[in-house]
């Protein structure tokens, strides 16, 4: 009964379980950083494209023009906050390593105390 109690009441039971937890999504959230960033540039490069191939030189107003730039600036600013995501996972992903194998480590030296 006290053990439930304990679960419901924090978020985690250790910290070992917590770095393993992170560990195992950590390479899934690099990797959407990256397909995002991927995506990103591949759709500028589509709609630039189509600029280039004078597909939208029809008589347009302005808030269709108003509309493309927006769309640019956001696709831009996208690329840039996936770039910035991806080095911040890149960065931290050294650290968690770090922390996971200190964690090892004493693991390891606590249980050789114990025998």
């Amino acid at each position: 009964m006290k053990e439930d109690k304990e679960r419901e009441t924090y978020p985690l039971r250790t910290l070992h379980d917590f770095l393993l937890d992170l560990e195992r999504e950590w390479d899934k959230f690099r990797t959407g950083s990256l397909v995002g960033i991927i995506l990103s540039a591949l759709l500028l490069f589509f709609i630039v494209r189509m600029l280039d191939l004078r597909l939208f030189f029809r008589p347009r107003t302005f808030l269709d023009t108003l509309f493309l730039l927006f769309i640019i600036f956001l696709l831009l600013y996208s690329i840039y906050m996936f770039y910035e995501q991806h080095k911040f996972f890149r960065r931290w992903e050294k650290r968690i390593g770090l922390l996971i194998h200190l964690e090892e480590k004493l693991m390891e030296e606590a249980i050789e105390r114990e025998d």
